[in-house]
């Protein structure tokens, strides 16, 4: 049975853009691993959800909805406000590429890590960020 406008509006607004299971599934197999960082920091262009400010190492975790991923198959999929999500999706996906062109400009590392492989093997994901910071 579709979703009314009110039950997707709602939907919506549970959706957290900090703090997610995804990236509290990173950061705990970092800290356990003795790595420190700074979480959503404003000071860091494009505020990575994880920033290793000494070593500038950026990190993202981005889910595949917002971010696009498989996007031509994807967004075939979206039946309701069409106009409104395409077009949502498509800049946070452009924005993306303008915050890794900055940041590498600005000599920073940039990894980005989709919200299924951090699920898939948390670990996997963790060893590529220590590796990273601790070149």
């Amino acid at each position: 049975m579709p979703k009314t406008k009110e039950q997707i509006s709602y939907n919506m607004k549970q959706i957290k853009n900090k703090d997610s299971k995804i990236e509290i599934l990173l950061r705990q197999e970092l800290w356990k691993r003795g790595l420190r960082y700074r979480k959503n920091t404003n000071k860091v262009f494009g505020h990575p959800d994880i920033a290793f400010i000494g070593k500038k190492v950026a990190v993202f975790c981005d889910s595949e909805f917002w971010h696009g991923f498989n996007w031509e198959e994807k967004k075939k999929e979206i039946k309701s406000n069409r106009e409104f999500w395409i077009k949502k999706i498509e800049r946070n996906m452009q924005r993306d590429i303008e915050v890794n062109e900055q940041l590498k400009k600005d000599g920073w590392t940039v990894l980005r890590f989709w919200g299924k492989d951090i699920k898939k093997d948390t670990k996997k994901c963790a060893d590529i960020i220590e590796k990273e910071v601790k070149k």
